[in-house]
């Protein structure tokens, strides 16, 4: 039950229609195994799949080096080549953390504490999913969220997950992350202007509106989009985004030597699913997310957190 208070303030930050919906949406189908979202089956709200994954897992003795795996986070860089990027924003960094799922990852978020002290960056983006469930309380992810805020600099940035409550959005704004919920923002530097935009989870509830996102985003302007998930690549690039920052996937999470995924839990290319990739015009990122999901492992799919460099030039 949402408390008045609660509603109220989503609805002012929201509008009366979208705060209803997403919380109407939540209710008719949280915790739905079958149907609902982009792909019919959804694993991470089947507890009895969880606990059966992480049975074989101990059963085979793998359980603890895959929880070992978890923890060991990397950062990864990745340039960027952007012919239309403003010759001000040249060498612009921007950080990405995804799929945090914090409350299930406490050596991986205590590992990306560390490696985020001495960074450098211009921005950074949460590309969502910051509880590890899909529903139920919410607060414990939000208290390990306020710790990971604390060593976080300058203007941050977020979207929602599948994993997500519409509810967070107030407790993270009030940690100073502005969240994009089909919005943009202009950024400024150098007498010269990006657009950072960002949609509600399209995954799962489905409460994505890129039109919307863009409404104020000039048709020649360079821009940014931010999703949860990398599963709207189509609409994104012939809305004429230039970059498209994402996550979701995990990268399968579990993978055969190679880091060949066993799933991606998402529909889309395989060349998608992890890094660097392009559709068209648009440039894309697929993070493979700082924590884990379902159980908390990884085989041959390290976790990681990403700094993009953006560079003008072809």
């Amino acid at each position: 039950m949402v408390d008045e208070h609660t509603l109220r303030v989503l609805e002012k930050r929201l509008g009366r229609r979208h705060a209803k919906a997403r919380l109407g949406i939540e209710k008719d189908h949280e915790a739905q195994v079958f149907g609902q979202g982009i792909n019919f089956f959804h694993i991470e709200n089947l507890p009895l799949s969880h606990a059966l994954i992480r049975a074989v897992l101990i059963v085979t003795g793998l359980y603890w080096r895959g929880l070992d795996n978890a923890g060991k986070v990397d950062l990864r860089e990745n340039r960027i080549a952007l012919p239309r990027l403003p010759r001000a924003f040249d060498g612009f960094t921007i950080l990405q953390l995804s799929d945090l799922h914090v409350e299930m990852s406490e050596a991986a978020m205590e590992r990306t504490a560390d490696l985020l002290g001495n960074l450098r960056y211009d921005l950074c983006v949460l590309t969502g999913d910051y509880r590890a469930k899909t529903w139920g309380p919410y607060e414990a992810a939000m208290s390990g969220m306020r710790r990971l805020r604390g060593v976080l600099r300058g203007e941050v940035y977020g979207v929602l997950g599948n994993h997500d409550t519409i509810l967070m959005v107030p407790s993270l704004e009030a940690m100073d992350v502005r969240m994009l919920l089909n919005e943009s923002v202009v950024i400024e530097r150098g007498g010269e202007r990006i657009h950072l935009a960002g949609i509600d989870d399209a995954h799962f509830y489905r409460m994505d509106n890129l039109e919307k996102a863009a409404a104020d985003i000039p048709h020649d302007a360079f821009s940014i989009l931010i999703t949860h998930t990398p599963e709207i690549y189509k609409q994104a690039a012939h809305a004429d985004f230039d970059l498209l920052l994402s996550g979701h996937t995990h990268g399968g999470q579990i993978c055969l030597p190679g880091g060949i995924p066993i799933t991606l839990d998402s529909v889309l290319p395989r060349r998608m699913g992890a890094g660097a990739w392009r559709y068209h015009d648009m440039v894309g990122y697929t993070s493979v997310g700082a924590g884990s999901s379902v159980v908390p492992v990884r085989f041959n799919c390290p976790p990681e957190i990403t700094l993009h460099r953006l560079e003008a030039r072809p």
